[in-house]
């Protein structure tokens, strides 16, 4: 029997969308329109998007995307060979983080936003395995703006599972998901609106690990 989201929150089970090897929920509309809207144009506006970088078979690239790291004092994050610093919070950033803390009843210490200018804007399969992310903890990640395609390749066997992020929605991916499986944001030719998502996670500081 597939576990749920019943654990984490009981009031609104929810179905795994993976086959095996790993928990993966979706809830559409946890954000309303108008509230998904405003928060949109707050993140575009109170914080210091970067394009993003990334070492590449020795080279380093510099992506059209464009990122921002937040996190709690120590939230160091090290992808691609590039070393990211946390900016501070902000008051949307915070309400968004209570909300889905309350929601999961899981705790997030910083988040990584990336900012997809359209459908050319996307993601290629990957797993959010970094050394410095709690392998245990949840990674909570919530859409706003255009809907878009994601999907997930089992590292093993290629079986695959997408779909539909839309705007408002949140994306819960449970261990052992990132060990087996890879994700990806599919690129399309049919989207000209952009999209902010935020992935809100739980970084070993180096307090902790020490």
């Amino acid at each position: 029997m597939q576990k749920t989201l019943f654990d984490l929150h009981p009031s609104e089970p929810l179905p795994n969308l993976l086959p095996k090897e790993g928990y993966v929920y979706y809830s559409p509309a946890l954000f309303d329109a108008p509230e998904s809207l405003e928060l949109f144009s707050a993140l575009t506006s109170s914080l210091q998007w970067q394009a993003d970088e990334l070492w590449m078979f020795g080279q380093k690239i510099v992506t059209r995307r464009k990122v921002a790291w937040i996190g709690d004092a120590g939230c160091s994050y090290t992808y691609s060979g590039v070393e990211k610093h946390p900016q501070a919070w902000t008051p949307e950033l915070l309400l968004i983080k209570n909300k889905l803390e309350a929601f999961s009843q899981a705790s997030f210490n910083s988040c990584l936003l990336n900012l997809y200018h359209d459908g050319s804007d996307g993601m290629g399969w990957h797993s959010d395995d970094e050394k410095e992310l709690d392998s245990q903890s949840p990674i909570a990640s919530l859409s706003l703006g255009s809907t878009r395609k994601f999907a997930f390749r089992h590292k093993k066997d290629k079986t695959t599972t997408s779909l539909f992020l839309e705007s408002g929605s949140l994306l819960m991916m449970l261990a052992p998901t990132q060990e087996f499986w890879l994700h990806s944001l599919l690129k399309t030719k049919t989207i000209a609106a952009p999209r902010i998502n935020l992935t809100f996670r739980t970084i070993r500081t180096r307090s902790k690990t020490q």
